[in-house]
């Protein structure tokens, strides 16, 4: 199964805070935090072909701009399914997790979602009917590795088991 990965320039090692404004980039394979979800994704047979990533802050002085890219590069890349974060409580990347993610759903084929902390609760209440949103700790907080594991099974439902999709959402989802 293939597996694309939507991160903020923190999460992609290009420098979070140091680097704000990080152009749009698309890196083959996994990098960064990617190297701690693989032994994860190994187990539902999930491989990362790319990792797209920017900063925050160029996010916010091109959001249409990045979704549309984000949008057309997932499509070209065409993989099974898109994982846009973990936004943790970062308010800024968890909107852009939300929005990269119903843009993919609404305008390609491909099964995507976010993943935040309850602490981005107006991303969520904006988002939660067009998006699943995978319940993830605050960063710092303990339950990641259960999170990972809820998304894992989002992603194996979501391509391989579609009966079973609504009821993983009830439990892992906002």
């Amino acid at each position: 199964m293939k597996l694309l990965l939507i991160f903020d320039s923190g999460l992609a090692g290009a420098g979070g805070k140091s680097n704000p404004n990080c152009e749009l980039t698309a890196k083959k394979g996994m990098i960064g935090t990617g190297e701690m979800l693989a032994p994860h994704f190994n187990k539902i047979g999930g491989t990362v072909i790319a990792t797209l990533y920017c900063g925050v802050e160029y996010f916010k002085d091109h959001q249409d701009e990045v979704v549309k890219k984000m949008t057309a590069m997932a499509k070209k890349l065409s993989p099974d399914f898109v994982v846009c974060g973990p936004g943790f409580n970062f308010p800024e990347y968890s909107e852009m997790c939300a929005m990269c993610a119903t843009s993919i759903l609404e305008n390609t084929d491909i099964k995507a979602c976010a993943m935040m902390s309850q602490e981005n609760s107006a991303t969520i209440e904006t988002y939660r009917t067009k998006t699943p949103i995978v319940k993830m700790p605050k960063k710092g907080g303990t339950g990641l590795n259960n999170s990972i594991e809820n998304l894992c099974e989002l992603i194996d439902a979501s391509v391989n088991h579609p009966e079973k999709l609504e009821e993983v959402k009830n439990k892992y989802c906002y």
